[in-house]
């Protein structure tokens, strides 16, 4: 009876303890592992903490993606742009921007993907013209780029506005905040309206090395005005070239490569090509010229100062079904694009 007792008492005592004892220690093994979740998680906020360090203090090791990989950025950084128009200087978003130079600078006509080629083009050389002076206010002119408002573009499509302009527009909306880059920098992207067959490289016009020479088979004879010839008078061409005496013969000395004229002779006087071709606003600098007795004939090819992007090369290569990122690195080369 008295041992009875005794197992009975020692029962009612280890039953207790023994289930204190196991949610105690089920109480400590679930708080040891929150504590490690946070150490795990603050080890991975360190872990990213020191990775955007890096990459800030070397940004050349952040991968720049192809522009075949790029996804559409949707960024919200609004990049800015000052502008010199009529005088007046105002600020415009970059977008807004380059839909009024893509309608100023390029035929709203033109196939879709030689726009969006000249959108990024056009978005590049602002980027870099900005990147030289933060202050930089750009001309709406050539002496940067033709830019357009709202109201002269109503007045040049007249009827066809609406449909031009959201053709336009598509095409700077889908290649948004897009850039192309040589050697990771931002670089001075010329173009023009026409070639003679081939661009001209850079270092000949602009003393620079940004543009190589390419062929430029889809700027040909089958485009309109791709050969116009102007008539002179000789006592007009007098006046422009500056001469202190009658103009008796004009010869061609040189041609480069691309058979733009490199030095002629009037009279007895030198020019450059492209000395010749600014004071007679000739279109181009691959020119024959006739002796017509009291006139000189003077026919051009192509159309612009040939660096770079020819526009009706880039619409010739959009019709034969090139996208613009093929277009863009086949009239600059050795390029990537990327976002600003």
């Amino acid at each position: 009876m008295k041992r009875t007792i005794i197992v009975y008492f020692t029962t009612l005592i280890l039953i207790p303890v023994f289930v204190i004892s196991v949610v105690y220690n089920s109480l400590k093994q679930e708080q040891n592992n929150k504590e490690i979740n946070t150490q795990n998680v603050s080890v991975e906020k360190e872990i990213k903490k020191e990775t955007i360090e890096l990459e800030k203090e070397n940004p050349e090791t952040i991968e720049i993606k192809t522009e075949e990989d790029i996804e559409k950025p949707n960024l919200d950084a609004n990049y800015k742009v000052r502008i010199n128009k009529d005088n007046n200087v105002t600020e415009l978003d970059l977008e807004e921007y380059i839909i009024g130079v893509l309608a100023g600078e390029m035929p709203a006509s033109f196939n879709t993907e030689a726009l969006k080629a000249q959108a990024v083009a056009s978005r590049t050389y602002a980027v870099y013209k900005m990147g030289l002076n933060k202050d930089a206010t750009l001309k709406t002119n050539t002496d940067d780029q033709v830019y357009i408002t709202i109201d002269e573009m109503k007045q040049k499509w007249e009827s066809s506005f609406d449909t031009y302009y959201n053709k336009i527009k598509e095409a700077v909306e889908s290649t948004k905040n897009l850039v192309m880059k040589k050697n990771n920098e931002v670089f001075k992207s010329y173009y023009f309206a026409m070639s003679n067959g081939y661009t001209e490289d850079s270092i000949a016009v602009f003393s620079d090395n940004t543009s190589n020479s390419v062929s430029s088979p889809w700027d040909n004879e089958t485009l309109n005005n791709f050969k116009v010839t102007k008539e002179f008078k000789k006592s007009e061409l007098k006046t422009k070239l500056n001469m202190n005496e009658d103009i008796t013969s004009i010869k061609i000395l040189s041609r480069d490569k691309t058979n733009r004229v490199e030095k002629l002779t009037v009279n007895n006087k030198t020019f450059t090509g492209i000395e010749f071709r600014k004071l007679l606003t000739l279109r181009s600098t691959d020119f024959e010229i006739e002796d017509n007795g009291s006139s000189y004939l003077i026919t051009t090819k192509g159309y612009g100062h040939g660096v770079g992007m020819s526009q009706y090369g880039a619409n010739g290569m959009a019709e034969d079904n090139y996208k613009y990122n093929e277009i863009l690195k086949y009239y600059y080369q050795n390029i990537e694009i990327t976002t600003i």
